[in-house]
């Protein structure tokens, strides 16, 4: 048996809380993986996990040989990249997630370039804009963007500022009118983005200082990306985040609403489990990236 093999395979069923799940991260069968996890529970002559149909929990033993060899391999992986960073080269698998319409827009283009600067590495890459478990899902890195990052067990290095403001397209202004203070906003046809922090409301700054405007939208989206093409279609006012009004504002498909007047600023954040820390990995994206979000954000 390989201990250190099978101590990996055991931290990966509790972090992925399924035989399943992590038979299929690493690669072999679920019935292997079960078989393995006996032999060492035979060789440390205690049980290790609770097993059932439906269920599977850890004992106390199990949670001690976790805890200690989940910090034995954390040691063995930083020893293994600080001699491979230190070499120029970095290996094995980085998991990250982002949200859609950020992965789509700024993290695509920049991904050839790392891949090139690191052809050992191998990338998954999953979007999707729910605030996923890490652990549950496998992910060594997370990007978020908010206004702020709840109190959490994870480590979160804000990387880039991202500023959001109202958008139309210059045909809707031009057929109902640019308003001009926030309470004017009242008048016209609004989209709003349901994952918002606030979907229901526009929490303006501006000159006259705070102004709250309460959204009655016909059109409400859970895709950014989407919104955006709603707003270059006519549909109305929208707020959206620099990296996705860039482009269209200085083709000039859409206009700045309200210019004087923005929402709060919402932060790039990279994530990061607080029980495993960053490996060289990941901090190489985290560094790739940060760089890149001084021209883009």
């Amino acid at each position: 048996m390989d201990r250190l093999s099978v101590m990996r395979a055991f931290c990966r069923i509790v972090e992925r809380g399924s035989f399943a799940k992590a038979a299929e991260d690493l690669g072999i069968s679920a019935g292997l993986l079960s078989r393995d996890i006996k032999l060492l529970e035979d060789s440390l002559g205690c049980t290790l996990l609770n097993r059932t149909t439906r269920s599977m929990s850890l004992t106390e033993h199990g949670e001690v040989y976790y805890e200690e060899a989940r910090g034995l391999l954390d040691a063995f992986d930083r020893v293994e990249d600080r001699v491979r960073s230190g070499a120029g080269s970095l290996r094995g698998t980085l998991r990250i997630n982002a949200p859609y319409s950020f992965g789509l827009e700024v993290l695509s283009p920049l991904l050839p370039g790392f891949m090139d600067r690191y052809p050992d590495l191998d990338l998954v890459l999953a979007f999707d804009d729910r605030v996923v478990d890490m652990v549950e899902g496998g992910y060594d890195l997370s990007i978020r963007v908010r206004a702020e990052l709840p109190d959490s067990a994870l480590r979160a290095r804000r990387i880039a500022t991202v500023r959001q403001s109202l958008f139309a397209a210059p045909a809707y202004l031009e057929a109902h009118g640019t308003p001009a203070t926030p309470e004017e906003l009242s008048g016209h046809e609004t989209v709003s983005f349901l994952m918002s922090d606030a979907p229901a409301s526009w929490a303006l700054i501006g000159p006259g200082g705070a102004h709250e405007h309460a959204l009655t939208s016909k059109l409400r989206l859970g895709s950014s990306l989407v919104l955006r093409d709603m707003l270059i279609a006519g549909r109305g006012i929208g707020s959206l985040p620099s990296f996705l009004s860039d482009k269209a504002e200085k083709s000039g498909a859409l206009v700045r609403v309200l210019p004087d007047w923005s929402l709060p600023e919402r932060h790039v954040y990279a994530v990061i489990a607080a029980r495993h820390g960053a490996d060289s990995r990941t901090l190489a994206f985290v560094d790739h990236l940060s760089e890149a979000l001084k021209e883009t954000c």
